[in-house]
């Protein structure tokens, strides 16, 4: 008896915790997910228009006009991603610390220093009218919805605050970050200028850094003078807060076939820009509808308009082309400023309040020079020389938003061209496609013409002797019109050929998957829209291929060691999720990055030609630890080998792709809410990329969107970008979307049948 009561207890407790927590979901999804069906009145809009949602949760908005387009589309991101908006806006602007409290006092010192709100600012006065409008059409849509008191994400809820009416700045500093992230020279220039205070001579930092294959030693006589310990320890500081808010490892790919090598009959044209892998995800895929506007691909929440995609007559991919736009200066301080052409220059000081959560307001004076902040000042670290940027971003008369819209409704070639001459920065190498059959290449924006002699690889000295002379005009920017190969491919590899009259960078990528993508377009006599998805999902590395050479040179001393060397011998490189040999070879390329680390001060160091070239010709490095270098590699695998333990996992289960939360991950208590992993292959190099941190292998940089597009089918093209389309966390399209993104599966690119219908009416 007593058994049976204890028991209906227990059931009975059980029934009211399930209840509790099932009101509890309820009441969270209720207060926080927004209204997606039915009518919504909103002041501002000059007509009805419509916000659709499919079953995977992609946005078709449809409008009577153009300014009504915009709104609604700031509507739809709004109701999406209105916290991800919110923290793009607060960490450009350096306003962080208001809501997160002291621990983001750091990044706001930064970003205040930078100054890329204000720069915001300016390009919002140097857009046309016509692209004012529209971006202030956006912006009113954002505040439209917010002035409807609609429910908020959790993240708002979490951090008990309400978000601020939104300002034309707050949608342009998020383009001016994603410059910054893309424009990052800067971090180049650091490391040499902290190399060469370590004591390491040029020609040792070219040794250990260098150019890509066919180019010459970089000229390095620009600088004027050995930078001291105290250069070295500011120049570290400054590389470990950009590295905190913006690790550049990113990487892209793009291609166009023309239609003599498709079977379709028409171009087809290919794009997987790999940037960090956030949750909520990056992009928002999205259709844009009104009467002579049709547009459809990937979005960024927070910006107008389509970033990657096609309308009804061309279709677009973008790669970061990276050419150096940024240069450091070295100033010579005196007595009321600093040394200019032979004058002195006093700063202008602009005084930045910062508020903080819990604590004081810290008051922050940054100086200005003639090329832009004192960026040494961002961190508190006394002694070395102060430290000013050039940054193209940081310059007047930025239209990038413009070119992006006028891309939208480009209508061939000269229409495209047209509207790149726009654009400014960040740098990309645009790829084009038209329903015709042509196809093109150009990369746009304002790229400095420098002094011979000064090649951007280092810092220089700010005494007016290494200004920048102009820039390079547009018609002599990298560009082809079907070419006779037919065929273009880029993915952020040397942009020009040998020759080419200007110095666009020191620093390009790797050309591993630019070649590997070349390689598969010339196997196949025509390529169907299946080849280029094949194309986009290969994870063969041709890293392994550049070292198995040496692997097969190696005597490892264990039977372990000598068993798995002879199976990677056998192995055909393919990095797959399910791959055991790809975690032997990252972990062994990895402990091969060790190789210069007591003389680099730093504890990987990812350099292919110059890790082969020890490999092949001995190094320095090598014998400091009193051995050849063939003998460090065999040394390295047995530590691979160790590393991993006696049960070798597949790569995918040691290399997963992981889904941060720029702020909820960092807190251990809900991290398991937000934060979202998944198994994945491939490598830095691959085509199908996996870029890891080699302290325990997880992927943070990867594919944030795919496309693929059949100019002659157009409704045959295929899209995904990984996570979902909401950014709110209790949302059923938080995370639907990773399952098939990790599987290599796609979306027709396109909104598909309509599942929700939110109409916005306008409101006198």
């Amino acid at each position: 008896m007593l058994w049976r009561l204890f028991k209906g207890f227990v059931i009975a407790l059980l029934l009211i915790v399930l209840l509790a927590l099932g009101f509890g979901y309820y009441y969270a999804r209720t207060t926080t997910l927004p209204q997606t069906n039915g009518r919504l009145p909103l002041a501002g809009l000059s007509a009805t228009a419509e916000i659709l949602r499919d079953d995977h949760g992609v946005l078709l908005v449809k409008a009577q006009s153009l300014p009504d387009l915009f709104f609604a589309q700031g509507v739809a991101h709004a109701q999406e991603r209105l916290w991800q908006m919110e923290f793009q806006r607060r960490l450009g602007a350096g306003r962080l610390a208001e809501v997160l409290g002291p621990a983001a006092l750091p990044t706001d010192k930064f970003m205040r220093t930078l100054g890329v709100y204000r720069a915001a600012e300016a390009a919002y006065r140097a857009l046309s009218p016509a692209t004012r409008d529209l971006l202030d059409a956006y912006v009113a849509g954002i505040n439209a919805y917010l002035k409807s008191r609609p429910p908020l994400p959790l993240e708002f809820k979490l951090l008990g605050y309400r978000p601020e009416p939104w300002k034309p700045a707050d949608v342009l500093v998020w383009a001016k970050l994603m410059s910054w992230e893309l424009s990052k020279n800067y971090d180049q220039e650091l490391l040499r200028y902290r190399l060469l205070a370590r004591g390491l001579t040029k020609e040792r930092i070219n040794q250990l850094m260098p150019p890509y294959p066919e180019d010459a030693p970089t000229v390095v006589r620009s600088v004027a003078a050995r930078p001291a310990p105290a250069d070295e320890r500011l120049a570290a500081a400054l590389l470990s807060e950009d590295r905190a808010l913006f690790p550049h490892l990113g990487a892209s790919n793009n291609w166009v076939v023309a239609p003599q090598r498709t079977t379709t009959g028409g171009a087809l044209l290919a794009n997987d820009p790999h940037l960090r892998l956030t949750a909520p995800s990056i992009w928002i895929l999205m259709e844009l509808a009104a009467p002579g506007f049709h547009a459809v691909g990937a979005s960024f929440p927070g910006l107008p308009g389509i970033v990657i995609g096609r309308n009804d007559a061309i279709a677009w991919g973008v790669t970061n082309m990276g050419p150096d736009v940024q240069d450091l200066y070295v100033l010579k301080e005196a007595k009321g400023g600093y040394a200019y052409k032979g004058e002195v220059r006093p700063y202008r000081v602009r005084r930045e309040t910062i508020r903080v959560k819990g604590a004081k307001p810290v008051i922050l004076n940054v100086r200005e020079t003639i090329y832009g902040p004192v960026i040494s000042d961002a961190v508190d670290v006394p002694g070395g020389q102060p430290l000013a940027l050039r940054w193209v971003s940081l310059d007047p008369g930025d239209t990038t938003l413009e070119a992006f819209l006028k891309i939208d409704q480009a209508k061939d070639w000269e229409t495209f061209k047209a509207a790149l001459k726009y654009y400014v920065a960040p740098s990309q190498n645009f790829v084009f496609a038209d329903r015709k059959g042509n196809i093109g290449y150009y990369a746009p924006g304002r790229i400095p013409i420098r002094k011979p002699g000064h090649t951007g690889a280092y810092p220089v000295p700010g005494n007016g002797e290494w200004d920048w002379q102009g820039w390079i005009p547009f018609d002599r920017l990298p560009h082809a019109y079907n070419p006779p190969e037919g065929y273009i491919v880029t993915a952020n590899n040397k942009a020009v050929p040998k020759g080419y009259p200007y110095l666009l960078e020191v620093d390009w990528n790797q050309p591993f998957r630019a070649m590997r993508i070349e390689e598969l377009i010339r196997a196949k006599g025509r390529l169907s829209l299946a080849d280029m998805r094949a194309i986009q999902l290969d994870q063969v590395s041709l890293l392994f291929r550049l070292f198995r050479p040496v692997l097969a040179k190696i005597q490892p001393e264990s039977e372990r060691a000598r068993a798995w060397k002879e199976r990677l011998l056998a192995w055909d490189g393919n990095e797959t999720a399910k791959s055991e040999e790809a975690t032997v070879f990252e972990a062994w390329y990895t402990e091969l990055t060790r190789l210069p680390q007591a003389e680099v001060g730093e504890r990987y160091w990812d350099r292919p030609r110059y890790l082969l070239a020890a490999m092949q010709h001995g190094d320095p490095a090598c014998r400091a630890r009193g051995t050849s270098c063939l003998a460090f590699a065999a040394q390295a695998f047995e530590a691979a080998l160790d590393r991993l333990g006696p049960e070798i996992k597949p790569w995918g289960q040691l290399h997963p792709a992981v889904f941060a939360h720029l702020v909820m991950s960092k807190d251990p208590r809900v991290r398991p809410i937000f934060e979202r992993r998944i198994a994945h292959g491939g490598d830095r190099y691959t085509v199908n990329v996996g870029i890891y941190r080699p302290e325990d292998f997880r992927m943070f940089w990867g594919p944030s969107y795919r496309e693929l597009v059949d100019l002659a089918r157009p409704e045959k093209s295929l899209f995904i970008h990984p996570m979902g389309q909401s950014g709110n966390v209790l949302s059923r399209h938080y995370a639907d979307l990773l399952p098939l993104w990790a599987r290599g599966e796609y979306l027709p690119m396109r909104a598909g049948k309509p599942r929700a219908r939110l109409v916005l009416e306008p409101t006198p």
